[in-house]
């Protein structure tokens, strides 16, 4: 299935691109070109052509000779850009997922245990904040606070591990919430199952009943949560990037957008569905692993 929807992504982005209004040889030459030099462009880069014409030399390009094209800005090869782009966005979203992971878990595990304490109404209480702090906002907070009063961290760019501690942090703030919360819910459900009540009626402890029979089952659908939300990060911090200058895929694509640099745009959305579908097919493996009913539908096949 990952061709079909890497596959559906390319013509979908193409079409977007095709039908956005201006014209990128416009945009080219500047405001004081002559509609002839225009066109002239136009017709060498092959934006005249018909759609149906384009989008074949798209896909064939892409995908028969793996060609992403040269950037209209750069004059670059989009591959090697995004190459040299790609690990400073996998580095903020791994990062971000293993915070999240650390903390959110726990939280939801924490609140779960102790229902109708305080620690539960202060885990849902912060879940709730978490999930409703504007991500930019957070963002420029941290770095007025860390950077421009106690100037501990770099407010932006790159260079050393110093300049990615902000931007992992305000983006995993709302992943921490939603991974809490969820948490809460699954083992909240997974307590009440019969097969826990017999565990703590034989006298197992209730360290022992939380971590080897709810667990287990309860990170089930967690993995799922886990793996989409570190596959969306790859092309989600848009944000981030903007407002600490980081030269990433999220920068690199928002750029591309108002430059209407099309073989940027497009083949910048496709290799995030790559990845995204990649990241989510080793999911469900993880998920097919840990769960043992799944398991058992496909070994005697």
């Amino acid at each position: 299935m990952m061709a079909f929807v890497v596959l559906g992504v390319a013509i979908l982005i193409f079409s977007i691109m095709y039908f956005v209004p201006g014209n990128p040889a416009q945009i080219i030459l500047g405001p004081t070109a002559t509609p002839e030099q225009v066109d002239a462009l136009s017709h060498e880069m092959g934006l005249d052509q018909p759609y149906l014409v384009q989008l074949g030399r798209y896909l064939s390009d892409t995908f028969l000779h793996g060609d992403l094209g040269t950037s209209y800005q750069s004059k670059r090869a989009v591959a090697t850009e995004l190459m040299e782009r790609f690990p400073r966005t996998l580095i903020i979203a791994a990062f971000s997922i293993l915070i999240t992971a650390i903390v959110g878990i726990p939280l939801g595990i924490v609140a779960a245990t102790h229902q109708g304490k305080w620690q539960d109404y202060t885990a849902i209480v912060g879940s709730m904040v978490g999930i409703s702090l504007p991500g930019f906002w957070l963002a420029l907070i941290m770095v007025n606070w860390l950077c421009v009063q106690h100037q501990l961290l770099p407010a932006f760019g790159i260079g050393t591990w110093k300049h990615y501690v902000i931007p992992v942090i305000s983006n995993s703030v709302i992943g921490i919430a939603m991974i809490g919360r969820q948490c809460r819910v699954d083992v909240l459900e997974v307590i009440r199952s019969d097969y826990v009540t017999t565990a703590r009626a034989k006298g197992v402890s209730n360290h022992n009943t939380i971590y080897k029979h709810v667990m287990p089952n309860a990170l089930i659908p967690l993995i799922t949560s886990l793996g989409s939300t570190f596959a969306t990060s790859l092309g989600g911090t848009v944000v981030t990037e903007a407002i600490f200058v980081i030269p990433g895929i999220g920068l690199y694509m928002t750029n591309a957008i108002g430059a209407l640099d099309y073989p940027a745009v497009r083949s910048g959305v496709v290799v995030i569905a790559i990845a995204f579908s990649f990241v989510m097919l080793v999911v469900d493996l993880i998920y097919a692993y840990v769960d043992p009913r799944i398991k058992a539908q496909y070994e005697g096949k």
